[in-house]
């Protein structure tokens, strides 16, 4: 699945779209600072999160960090696990804050 731009997803959310954003920072890091409707599961939590995301596995889902390093980790491995739709916002936060 090709990866979102920020404007790309702003574009979508301004249209009333809801999609699954799952942001893999670290809790301190999402309290400075978060995108609209997100899901905070840090990187080494979403192992163990798996079981909460099965309904997701066929849907769309966009996952992002701070600057895109963490989150194409995420999508690789939400992707052996099954999921068939997982999109890495390119540039993560810092991106979509700029």
């Amino acid at each position: 699945m090709p990866d979102i731009t920020s404007q790309e997803l702003k574009q979508r959310q301004q249209a009333g779209e809801t999609p699954h954003i799952i942001d893999v920072r670290e809790t301190w890091e999402v309290e400075e600072s978060r995108i609209p409707g997100s899901q905070n599961i840090p990187l080494n939590d979403l192992p163990g999160k798996l079981d909460e995301l099965e309904e997701l596995k066929d849907q769309e889902v966009i996952v992002h960090c701070k600057g895109g390093g963490r989150s194409a980790s995420a999508k690789a491995f939400l992707t052996q696990q099954g999921f068939t739709n997982v999109r890495n916002l390119l540039g993560g936060i810092a991106s979509f804050n700029s």
